[in-house]
């Protein structure tokens, strides 16, 4: 009879031994499919955290202030300097001579400018592209130049102040012989009205030039 309790705690024993380590297997096992799912937790927090940043960001970003339309800010500080258009007008702005023979010498036209303004302009300058055009002011009984190219002659101020409404002439002229035949075919020349603070007001002329 002791001998078999003896079987029988020795069995009980042997079967706690053998579920101990199946315990410990079981608990490790737990512990790390626990770690495994805290890890992709903390990727899928994380993951969040930056898509979060990337939207507030974006919002900051299109919130920003932008620039008017086609206002680039190299030309808003021009502008600001006194740079820009002066502000005259003419009803025809761009004259074509049309075909034209070097035979036959200069030709000439003659734009009309307003100072269409409430406000005095001074038109302190003139000038043209090219040393084959030249330009005068007519004012009145006044002539003010002929004036070429910068660079080949004097282009002094003119300093001419126009009230408001008044009109006055500018006599273009082109002469085709200038360039030699190097001067054969299409050209296009400006005419330059500038302003006390440098801003300019442009004339064109073109012309298809033949021997």
């Amino acid at each position: 009879m002791r001998e078999q309790r003896q079987r029988v705690h020795k069995c009980i024993w042997n079967c706690f031994s053998l579920c101990a380590p199946i315990k410990i297997g079981v608990h490790l096992l737990y512990m790390k499919v626990s770690t495994k799912i805290w890890l992709k937790k903390q990727k899928y927090n994380l993951l969040t955290v930056v898509i979060a940043a990337g939207a507030v960001g974006g919002l900051a970003w299109s919130a920003r202030p932008e620039p008017p339309l086609g206002f680039a800010p190299e030309v808003a500080r021009q502008n600001a300097a006194g740079s820009g258009d002066l502000k005259l007008y003419a009803s025809k702005t761009d004259y074509d001579f049309g075909t034209i023979s070097m035979r036959k010498g200069n030709v000439e036209y003659a734009f009309q400018v307003k100072n269409n303004t409430d406000m005095p302009l001074t038109i302190a300058k003139l000038y043209t592209s090219c040393m084959c055009t030249t330009a005068s002011l007519i004012r009145g009984e006044e002539v003010y130049g002929p004036f070429g190219m910068p660079g080949h002659g004097s282009i002094p101020s003119i300093n001419q102040t126009l009230v408001p409404g008044e009109k006055v002439t500018v006599a273009a002229m082109f002469n085709p012989n200038a360039h030699g035949p190097a001067g054969v075919g299409p050209v296009r020349r400006a005419i330059y009205l500038e302003g006390a603070e440098g801003e300019k007001f442009e004339l064109r002329i073109s012309a298809n030039v033949i021997p």
